[in-house]
């Protein structure tokens, strides 16, 4: 079993990439990493004392694709590039399951598309990020961008894979709904109005109806279905909102004495708690559904921490079958 790496993808690349894989293979023993980039480079960065070589395969990509290039151009314009070699070898070998980035998002979706292809039937692939809820579960947005304009047979597409997705992590008969501007059945622009429909429709899925952006993190559902625009923009809202919350209390405590006392004495830990519970980094990345393998994309900022877990999820996800219950959840849907 293999994952194959982007070692030169992300803003801490690749010291951290590389980190990152050899948490992962301490833990598994019977994983293989494959690392795409400089090969020269990447020597260096392994701690001789943890270095297992026959479980570390080094392909030599000497090009970087960076986030100002154009990612259609970049992909047929930089075959040595780390993310094109890292799909390469992923489409052409059988026991590589699935692909992790942490660099540009237009040329891991695009590279997707271009080098490794779609499950059968899927119309589009799907960006879906794992967000924390307050009741300690996790939901799906799928999507978050891969997908600014839309029609409501992708949409669909896009609740059933994330449907097979959470089906994939354990959870039986995952809850689902449309982000739209009310819950209102009759809610919405055309293209929420037409896609309601559809999924209220659809025997393969539990359909719940129409989620307010303000709901999605309360619990009450696994997966919310949305356009990329809509999604991107969701997602973003609730990274800053996170951000504004924490900056605000930090600076808070810092004004005041009796607030930093306070702090220290009672409610340090309570903070740290609510600082991990909110941090998306713990779930690894955001899965790209609907391509023919597994492929996860990791925020920019990733530390190997992050890596780490993306390659666990990966690991699950294959063991669980995802690829295979989405190919048979979307099955005729046309």
């Amino acid at each position: 079993m293999k994952i194959v790496v982007d070692a030169f993808g992300g803003d801490y690349a690749p010291k951290e990439i590389v980190l990152g894989c050899i948490q992962a293979l301490q833990k598994n023993p019977e994983l293989q990493i494959v690392l795409a980039g400089d090969k020269d480079q990447l020597e260096k960065e392994f701690l001789h004392d943890m270095y297992v070589s026959e479980q570390i395969e080094i392909i030599h990509a000497p090009d970087i694709i960076t986030n100002n290039d154009s990612p259609a151009l970049a992909i047929r314009q930089k075959p040595s590039s780390s993310i094109v070699v890292a799909y390469d070898y992923l489409r052409t070998n059988e026991d590589a399951i699935g692909l992790i980035s942490a660099g540009s998002t237009g040329a891991t979706l695009t590279g997707a598309i271009l080098k490794l292809g779609r499950i059968k039937n899927v119309s589009r692939p799907a960006l879906a990020p794992i967000l924390p809820t307050l009741t300690g579960g996790q939901v799906l947005l799928v999507d978050c961008g891969a997908n600014m304009d839309c029609k409501p047979i992708n949409l669909l597409h896009f609740a059933l894979m994330g449907d097979a997705y959470m089906k994939a992590q354990g959870i039986e008969n995952p809850k689902i709904a449309l982000l739209n501007v009310g819950t209102e059945d009759e809610k919405g622009d055309e293209l929420s109005k037409e896609t309601f429909e559809l999924l209220k429709n659809n025997t393969k899925i539990n359909f719940i109806g129409n989620i307010e952006a303000r709901d999605v993190l309360k619990g009450n559902v696994e997966v919310v279905v949305c356009d990329g625009f809509a999604g991107n923009v969701c997602l973003k809202s609730i990274e800053g909102t996170v951000e504004l919350l924490l900056g605000t209390i930090k600076k808070e405590v810092k004004a005041s004495f009796w607030a930093s006392l306070g702090y220290v004495c009672c409610m340090k830990g309570a903070f740290k708690k609510v600082k991990n519970k909110l941090d998306y980094k713990k779930f690894g990345g955001a899965p790209l559904l609907g391509t023919a393998k597994i492929v996860v994309k990791c925020h920019g900022n990733s530390k190997a921490n992050s890596i780490a877990n993306a390659i666990e999820q990966i690991i699950n996800l294959h063991r669980n079958g995802m690829i295979e219950n989405i190919s048979q959840a979307v099955g005729d849907e046309k």
